[in-house]
Protein backbone atom coordinates (compact mmCIF):
# COMPACT_ATOMS: atom_id res chain seq x y z
CA UNK A 1 0.00 0.00 0.00
CA UNK A 2 0.83 3.09 -1.01
CA UNK A 3 0.59 5.93 2.15
CA UNK A 4 1.68 10.01 1.59
CA UNK A 5 3.40 11.31 4.68
CA UNK A 6 2.83 15.48 5.28
CA UNK A 7 6.12 16.61 7.32
CA UNK A 8 5.94 19.90 9.43
CA UNK A 9 8.36 22.10 10.70
CA UNK A 10 11.84 20.54 11.64
CA UNK A 11 10.75 17.46 9.98
CA UNK A 12 9.94 19.73 6.66
CA UNK A 13 13.30 21.29 6.89
CA UNK A 14 16.07 17.97 7.55
CA UNK A 15 14.40 16.62 4.36
CA UNK A 16 14.31 20.07 1.99
CA UNK A 17 10.52 18.06 1.00
CA UNK A 18 6.90 18.88 2.67
CA UNK A 19 5.82 14.95 1.78
CA UNK A 20 7.01 11.96 0.86
CA UNK A 21 5.33 8.75 -0.02
CA UNK A 22 6.13 5.23 1.41
CA UNK A 23 5.55 1.81 -0.05
CA UNK A 24 4.33 -0.33 3.56
CA UNK A 25 2.96 -3.87 3.55
CA UNK A 26 -0.82 -4.51 4.06
CA UNK A 27 -0.81 -4.75 7.34
CA UNK A 28 1.18 -1.82 8.69
CA UNK A 29 0.69 0.65 11.51
CA UNK A 30 1.79 4.07 12.09
CA UNK A 31 4.61 2.90 13.30
CA UNK A 32 5.81 0.71 11.02
CA UNK A 33 5.59 3.52 8.45
CA UNK A 34 7.35 6.07 11.55
CA UNK A 35 10.12 3.19 10.89
CA UNK A 36 10.59 3.05 7.91
CA UNK A 37 10.62 6.85 7.31
CA UNK A 38 13.58 6.80 9.87
CA UNK A 39 15.48 3.89 8.84
CA UNK A 40 15.09 5.80 5.35
CA UNK A 41 15.96 9.26 6.33
CA UNK A 42 18.83 8.93 9.13
CA UNK A 43 18.55 12.68 9.38
CA UNK A 44 15.36 12.46 11.50
CA UNK A 45 17.09 10.51 14.06
CA UNK A 46 19.62 12.64 14.52
CA UNK A 47 17.55 15.16 16.06
CA UNK A 48 15.49 13.07 18.06
CA UNK A 49 12.86 11.19 16.49
CA UNK A 50 9.51 10.93 18.44
CA UNK A 51 6.59 12.47 16.37
CA UNK A 52 3.12 13.16 16.98
CA UNK A 53 1.36 11.69 14.24
CA UNK A 54 -2.49 12.14 12.84
CA UNK A 55 -3.75 9.83 9.91
CA UNK A 56 -6.51 11.57 7.69
CA UNK A 57 -6.89 14.75 9.90
CA UNK A 58 -7.16 12.57 13.20
CA UNK A 59 -4.51 12.33 15.91
CA UNK A 60 -3.33 8.41 16.19
CA UNK A 61 -1.07 6.41 17.91
CA UNK A 62 1.57 4.25 16.58
CA UNK A 63 -0.97 1.26 16.92
CA UNK A 64 -2.80 2.50 14.69
CA UNK A 65 -3.44 0.64 11.56
CA UNK A 66 -3.11 2.53 7.98
CA UNK A 67 -4.58 1.79 4.94
CA UNK A 68 -3.85 2.37 1.07
CA UNK A 69 -3.95 5.68 0.46
CA UNK A 70 -4.15 7.24 3.64
CA UNK A 71 -2.57 10.73 4.64
CA UNK A 72 0.05 10.35 7.49
CA UNK A 73 0.94 13.79 9.29
CA UNK A 74 3.85 13.76 11.71
CA UNK A 75 4.77 16.76 13.68
CA UNK A 76 7.56 16.96 16.19
CA UNK A 77 6.83 17.60 19.43
CA UNK A 78 5.88 20.96 20.96
CA UNK A 79 7.60 22.35 23.93
CA UNK A 80 7.31 25.43 25.86
CA UNK A 81 6.33 27.20 28.57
Amino acid sequence: MIVTVKLFASYKDLLGEDEVALDLPDDATVGDALTLLKDSFPALADQGYSPLTACNLRHVSKRHPLQDGDELAIFPPVSGG
